[in-house]
């Protein structure tokens, strides 16, 4: 009752009495007021006032299953969601849960983790209160071959929904980080489970840097959040949803024909590698060249000075000549 009452008073213009609140969800006043100070007790500052009834005034940056069941109006994901204070890491979290018959749109999230993945097996600092650390459950009935594109499809999405909340350009390095004024704010590491010619599950786990200050010196050259890039807080549940919501637009427009026929121009529009000169860290033989944007499958095309080339993804890394990006 707990979400249902914070969502109730999320969506109210004033005040919600306590009758009403009663009547909707058949309960006691006592009821009503146990479940009001619980809230107040996670960090909700709600005003009450005799004959008025109740009124949600703040909302604090919390990643509860209640706050962000509150905030949702995705269609499918997040039916079901699994919060945890503290995992090991919500990638292997969320394959668990996959195979124990976790439906597609289930997430995983946590406020930390204390052994978050990273890719090429590389560990992943994720600190309490500082960040957003999710993984999405997907079971889509695709060709496994595909699966791959999954990641730029969510680095789009993720892409846009930092842009549209804090008004910065965040754009992508091929393929899947997310960069602002030339450092790494968001990584995502997609897994799949798969037979021959089936895909059993793909999770999808995202990490986003939000309200770090600072980051150890190791890092500090690469790495950037939100605050650092803009100097302001931001609502983690809030820019959660607009991720999913944005990932279900861009999602679905991709099983349309499981590739990114439908998505090329917009991801080239935010990739930052676009017309710059990168360097293809091939084990084989690596090589430089201009970036030239990606193909409906999701390779990036390199032109050299010869030919050009076209990078999938998993195989290499690619990185700018003058920088990180």
């Amino acid at each position: 009752m707990k979400t249902e009452i914070l969502t109730l008073l999320r969506e109210a213009d004033g005040y919600v009495s306590g009758q009403e609140l009663c009547e909707k969800f058949g309960v006691s006043r006592t009821a009503v007021w146990k479940a009001i100070n619980q809230l107040k007790e996670a960090g909700y500052e709600i005003e009450a006032v005799q004959n008025k009834g109740y009124r949600l005034v703040s909302v604090p940056d919390i990643l509860s299953e209640s706050e962000l069941q509150s905030v949702r109006k995705t269609r499918w994901i997040g039916e079901k969601i699994a919060f945890f204070d503290v995992v090991d890491s919500t990638n292997t979290r969320a394959k668990q849960l996959a195979e124990e018959g976790a439906p597609n749109g289930t997430y995983v999230i946590a406020e930390r983790q204390d052994a978050g993945k990273g890719r090429r097996g590389r560990g992943f600092d994720s600190p309490a209160g500082q960040g957003i650390w999710m993984t999405l459950v997907l079971k889509p009935e695709i060709d496994p071959n595909h699966t791959s594109m999954i990641t730029l499809v969510t680095a789009l999405a993720v892409s846009k929904a930092i842009t549209d909340m804090t008004g910065r350009p965040a754009g992508i390095k091929w393929p899947n980080d997310i960069i602002m004024s030339g450092k790494k704010v968001c990584g995502i590491l997609t897994e799949m489970s798969a037979q021959f010619d089936y895909v059993n599950h793909v999770v999808v786990g995202i990490g986003i840097n939000v309200q770090n200050k600072s980051f150890p010196k190791d890092i500090e050259s690469v790495a950037t959040s939100l605050f650092i890039e803009t100097k302001e807080h931001y609502h983690r549940a809030e820019l959660v949803e607009r991720i999913w919501e944005a990932f279900e637009h861009y999602y679905e427009i991709f099983l349309q024909t499981e590739d990114l026929s439908g998505l090329v121009n917009e991801y080239n529009s935010h990739l930052v590698n676009m017309h710059q000169q990168v360097k293809v860290l091939d084990p084989k033989e690596p090589f430089e060249g201009k970036a030239m944007g990606i193909t409906p499958k999701g390779e990036l095309i390199v032109d050299t000075w010869e030919s050009r080339k076209l990078v999938s993804t998993g195989e290499v890394s690619v990185r700018g000549i003058y920088g990180y990006v």
